[in-house]
């Protein structure tokens, strides 16, 4: 076996993994990162705290401050949170996508996940704004199950070609984009307010109850991701290749498929639209641990939650004491970015 890679595997379970040498350091060093960002983001607002003194509290130490507790655990510890596990879970729905469809350009965004999950989250805060609080994530959990379902059943053709599932999804984001509008158009202002809020992708008020709605999703979808990276491998070279090493093409693509929707679905419940993400982060780690899924998945998971959290940062420390939501942020470097790749594959086509 080569020394440059890793080797894992289970004496009670069918379960095996391999990953090249640098993806553990290159992990470390993420998770540094992301918890640096974590902290600095849990200690900036209009009543600022250390980031010793943010340690400390969560750790349940004294600071001689009471109410530290309060401003860290009750309101910017749970917002930190979600946008970690947001940002978690559209960089790994990236990364399968991107490796289904076999496309560097495909994302949630552009193949209608997340239209599908908005417009559904629109329809129940301006037509049926009487519903409890619960009935937001679940609507826009049913969106992009609905869209998911619409994009398999009409790209299919004896199979489920890539280039029909990104096309059908194009349409679909569209089609779900122009219905958004449309009742945006015509709602009660007060409810059209609250939507166009939710529209730009923030958590801002987020709380305990945003954390424990993502938290089972995080849990269960997460590591599974992680133990279907081979046959995402496999499924990236191709139908026939795949076949040929023995994988259920059809049955792997729809459970993963199914994964990155709910990972989407859960995501813009919680935190409305956050564009680009699924597209920046696979990129970024593929640059720094190649292609390979047993280390891209868990590199674009991290610096998929990297990379919200700074955007939430950014978006309160930029225009203090105005506050942009970090769906501006990332799709103020997410457009442009995507534009760059758009060239870069252009010029070596």
């Amino acid at each position: 076996m080569n020394k440059s890679w890793l080797v894992f595997r289970s004496k009670t379970l069918p379960i095996s993994l391999r990953i090249e040498r640098r993806v553990p350091v290159v992990l470390f060093w993420l998770g540094i990162v992301t918890l640096a960002a974590a902290i600095a983001s849990i200690g900036q607002g209009e009543y600022p705290i250390s980031p010793i003194d943010v340690v400390k509290t969560i750790l349940g130490w004294e600071t001689g401050n009471p109410q530290h507790a309060f401003v860290i655990n009750t309101l910017r510890l749970p917002r930190t949170l979600v946008a970690l596990m947001v940002g978690v879970g559209l960089g790994i729905a990236g990364t399968i996508l991107q490796g289904l469809t076999r496309n560097p350009l495909a994302d949630s965004e552009i193949l209608g996940l997340n239209a599908g999950a908005s417009l559904a989250a629109v329809t129940t805060i301006v037509l049926l704004p009487s519903l409890p609080l619960f009935a937001l994530p679940l609507s826009a959990f049913g969106g992009a199950m609905v869209v998911s379902l619409l994009i398999y059943l009409l790209a299919w053709d004896k199979g489920s070609a890539p280039i029909r599932l990104i096309l059908v999804g194009v349409g679909l984001s569209a089609i779900a984009r122009a219905l958004s509008s449309l009742l945006i158009t015509f709602g009660e202002i007060d409810s059209v307010t609250e939507a166009l809020i939710w529209l730009a992708g923030s958590v801002y008020g987020r709380s305990w109850e945003q954390v424990w709605f993502l938290l089972p999703w995080s849990i269960v979808l997460v590591p599974l991701s992680f133990l279907l990276a081979r046959h995402l491998n496999a499924l990236n070279l191709g139908d026939d290749i795949a076949r040929g090493l023995g994988s259920s093409v059809e049955r792997q693509r729809g459970l993963l498929l199914l994964i990155a929707i709910a990972l989407v679905g859960a995501s813009v419940a919680a935190a409305g639209t956050i564009a680009f993400v699924g597209l920046i982060a696979p990129h970024l780690g593929r640059q720094l641990v190649g292609s390979a899924h047993e280390g891209l998945l868990p590199t674009a998971a991290l610096m998929g939650g990297a990379i919200v959290v700074l955007a939430d940062l950014l978006g309160r420390v930029l225009f203090a004491p105005i506050e942009l939501p970090c769906g501006v942020v990332t799709a103020a470097v997410g457009a442009p970015y995507f534009l760059y790749l758009l060239v870069r594959r252009r010029r070596q086509s």
